[in-house]
């Protein structure tokens, strides 16, 4: 095992945290550590640096610079977000496990689901925060969205869950 934060592996599961389904439904999990300064007065991880945790997560994911999906890292954008909180996440339960997976994949847009646990629960344990987060492709120069490119599509159609919206 490698220290916090590096342990990042593609393994397959379902959006609802069991094992593969025979479509072959695949998630990235990353391992976040949490920092002191990332709670709040009430010992719980604060929403603003939830939010900063899953964008922590989905760079190595999306942005290595081995990946198809390196070039959205000079320019794509947030279109929407949801977080929601089924569970207090502490300093204590990091480094936090985050799944995500692809919930919907469209020409120039793909939305993100993620599942964030505490460090130990099993895959298969309801998660503390649930969210997804719809992202743009955008071409900083022209400052107009882009459409994705067929190696990026292709990357991301790999995270697709059967069960969520379909490629457009």
């Amino acid at each position: 095992m490698t220290q916090a934060g590096e342990r990042q592996h593609i393994a397959p599961r379902s959006a609802s945290g069991t094992p593969a389904s025979p479509n072959g439904d695949r998630t990235y999990r990353v391992s976040v550590p949490v920092r002191w300064s990332d709670m709040d007065v009430f010992h719980h991880i604060n929403h603003a640096r939830m939010v900063t945790l899953l964008e922590e997560a989905r760079i190595p994911w999306l942005l290595s610079p081995e990946r198809p999906t390196a070039a959205l890292g000079a320019g794509a954008v947030v279109v929407e977000m949801n977080v929601k909180y089924r569970g207090q996440l502490r300093h204590a339960d990091g480094p936090l496990q985050i799944d995500m997976w692809v919930q919907r994949l469209r020409s120039a847009d793909w939305t993100i689901g993620y599942e964030v646990r505490a460090n130990g629960s099993a895959p298969s344990a309801a998660p503390a925060v649930t969210a997804s987060v719809q992202l743009a492709a955008f071409d900083i120069d022209s400052q107009r969205l882009r459409r994705l490119t067929g190696e990026e599509r292709s990357f991301l159609a790999q995270f697709l869950h059967a069960g969520d919206a379909p490629v457009t």
